[in-house]
């Protein structure tokens, strides 16, 4: 019951207690609650019917849930947070450049939490949004501080008390229980289609840089396959439930709040009851922000051990839960913007940093160094890895940079490879392709042998530290 001492330390063997299936409700958890009936406003925005923003929402979540399911079995064999695998990537020092991108998804994530959150409480009760936002933050905050084990106990509380509300509603709208009252059929496009899968595609794919932070704790003997279906289960079901019940909400009674029409429909079973479905779905969504604080600490404390080589003392680990707090907060103040505007382009964003990355993390776990590492030399300044990962650093960028042309930011910028496509988003598939591609060809000349005794030198002192 005592605060997580770890923070970016490795993970011995005899310290591992997680178990695989806790993975499943974990992940379902991450994605059952009112954000992600969210993502199913999106479609029907741009005019999608129902039945085609649930396929689309699928697809995307689908194809998006595999990235972090991959990533997730890295986790129990590395014992270490994600983003420090990554320094064998992009080097000791240079993994800094892509831990950017994945400070801004984590904050993204919960100032984006925090405007739905308090709007839709303000409309449903006329809670004071500002009151809301901070009581919010104030419990994230106490669930990152806590760590691991109780982030995984709280999701298992908010799994069982949120699963048969949902259900319950979800029955009863399939049955007619509760009444369409403003139908908006819609219709298809391409560019509304291929909106609402990269929506979908990149709200999963945003966990891609925090899946190993909770799995980093299963035994190292746990079988890879296990770990990705347990967590390919968990994610997908949740998401793909929520997205298709956004869709139905959106075209059958014209929703633009996730909570207040969370609310409405399920007044409409019975009074009260949207109340208690509204309040269940803003306690897991503040479990998730406890989440997004704990990944981002992690991605802190990294930044500044690789810059500055600053040990991860207990003192730094809660210095940057409370720098990542105050950032999301003010943010978080400062925002008028729509919020259904400003999900979609903060997903977008997020989906532009995240894919190049993902993408030469797992051609490099998988494909070129196939889960070999030395594990010691990933906490080393001038380890075999470097300070500055040349391959990995020229992957990303060039990745990224091909996206660039493919850009669909509406009311922002549209590149000109989008607009003769129609305004159809593919920049985050380009970036996946180039990346992978780049830094595949450019592993070519890594001398894996001149890593083995690093490796067999790695696996005697974790053994030794073991014992």
């Amino acid at each position: 019951m005592a605060i997580e001492r770890k923070s970016i330390d490795y993970i011995a063997e005899n310290e591992r207690h997680g178990r695989v299936i806790d993975q499943v409700p974990f992940w379902f958890l991450g994605n059952f609650h009112f954000f992600t009936i969210a993502i199913g406003f999106v479609g029907p925005s741009l005019g999608l019917s129902f039945g085609f923003t649930s396929l689309a929402g699928a697809l995307g979540i689908l194809f998006g849930t595999l990235f972090v399911a991959f990533h997730a079995s890295q986790g129990a064999e590395l014992g270490m947070p994600q983003m420090i695998q990554s320094r064998a990537q992009f080097g000791y020092r240079g993994v800094v450049v892509v831990l950017l991108g994945t400070l801004f998804t984590f904050v993204g994530f919960n100032v984006a939490d925090s405007v739905l959150m308090a709007h839709g409480l303000h409309g449903i009760l006329g809670w004071n949004e500002t009151l809301v936002t901070l009581i919010a933050a104030a419990a994230a905050i106490g669930i990152a501080i806590y760590g691991h084990d109780w982030l995984h106990r709280i999701f298992r509380v908010c799994f069982w008390i949120c699963l048969p509300l949902y259900t319950l509603l979800t029955a009863a709208i399939v049955t007619g229980r509760v009444p369409a009252t403003h139908l908006v059929p819609g219709g298809f496009s391409w560019v509304a289609f291929i909106g609402q899968f990269a929506a979908s595609a990149a709200y999963n794919i945003t966990y891609a840089p925090s899946v190993s932070d909770y799995s980093r704790y299963l035994p190292r003997i746990t079988r890879p396959h296990h770990i990705i279906a347990a967590v390919f289960l968990g994610a997908t079901s949740a998401a793909i439930w929520l997205i298709s019940l956004g869709a139905w909400l959106a075209t059958r009674i014209g929703a633009s709040d996730g909570l207040v029409a969370l609310h409405d429909a399920g007044n409409s079973l019975f009074a009260g009851f949207g109340v208690v479905m509204a309040l269940a779905s803003v306690t897991a969504l503040v479990a998730t922000m406890g989440l997004n604080a704990y990944s981002g600490m992690l991605t802190v404390v990294t930044a500044l051990n690789s810059m500055f080589e600053m040990r991860p003392t207990a003192r730094l680990r809660l210095l940057a839960i409370l720098g990542v707090s105050a950032a999301w907060i003010a943010a978080t103040l400062a925002i008028t913007a729509d919020a259904i505007a400003l999900l979609f382009a903060t997903l977008t964003i997020m989906l532009y940093l995240l894919v190049p990355w993902t993408s030469v993390n797992l051609v490099d776990y998988f494909f070129v160094r196939r889960g070999r590492y030395a594990i010691t030399h990933l906490f080393m300044p001038h380890g075999i890895y470097g300070s500055w990962g040349v391959r990995g650093l020229a992957a990303y960028l060039i990745g990224f940079a091909a996206t660039v042309p493919f850009f669909v930011l509406p009311d922002v910028y549209t590149g000109p490879a989008a607009r003769a496509l129609g305004g159809v988003d593919v920049g985050w598939v380009v970036g996946l392709a180039v990346s992978g591609g780049a830094y595949f060809l450019f592993s070519r000349s890594l001398d894996l042998s001149a890593e083995r005794g690093a490796i067999a030198q790695s696996e005697e002192i974790l053994r030794r530290d073991n014992q």
